[in-house]
Formats: C-alpha cells, sequence, structure tokens
C-alpha cells in the first residue's frame, strides 16, 4: 500500500480540480478511486483532511501536537503492555 505525504495529496487535488480527476490520477500515478476520497475528505474536513503517510486524518481542532502527543501514547501503551507480558513470563519462571 503505498503511503502519500500531506503536500502530495493536497496538490494532487489542487491538479484534479484544474484538469479531472481522472487525468490527474493517470498523471500522478494514483488511483482514481484514492484520488477520488482525498477530494472527499477535503470536502468534509477542510484543511484537517490530509495529514499524510497514511495517518488518519485530524478534526481540525486538533494540533499537530496533539495529534504526535496522542501517537506517543499509543506507543508507551502498546511497550507497557509488553512489559506486563515480559514480566509475567519471567514471574512464572522465578516460581520453580
Amino acid at each position: 500500500m503505498n503511503r502519500y505525504d500531506k503536500a502530495f495529496k493536497e496538490e494532487a487535488v489542487r491538479l484534479s480540480d484544474e484538469i479531472g480527476s481522472k487525468k490527474a490520477a493517470d498523471q500522478l500515478g494514483v488511483s482514481y478511486y484514492t484520488l477520488q476520497e482525498w477530494r472527499k475528505r477535503r470536502t468534509l474536513h477542510g484543511d484537517g483532511a490530509h495529514i499524510g503517510s497514511g495517518r488518519a486524518y485530524a478534526s481540525t481542532d486538533k494540533t499537530a501536537r496533539e495529534v504526535e502527543l496522542e501517537r506517543e501514547i499509543g506507543e508507551l501503551r502498546r511497550a507497557n503492555e509488553i512489559l506486563k507480558d515480559a514480566l509475567g513470563f519471567f514471574a512464572k519462571d522465578r516460581k520453580r
């Protein structure tokens, strides 16, 4: 699955406005349906529609810092789960 950054998505949508979705998709090597989805998100969410790199779009109420902090919180939660599993594994081993 290809991932595109915010600038690429915004430029692709602008180009599709100028020359049409089919031509823009062909020129950029992007699926027509992907480009249509980007256009739909722009219509629904405005400037917050294209974060890029496959990450979900955010509402315009969230700042880039808030999005980054939420991502970091998710990573830390996953790390804690791994550590809990490791602790349980080693605790079983010590009981023997």
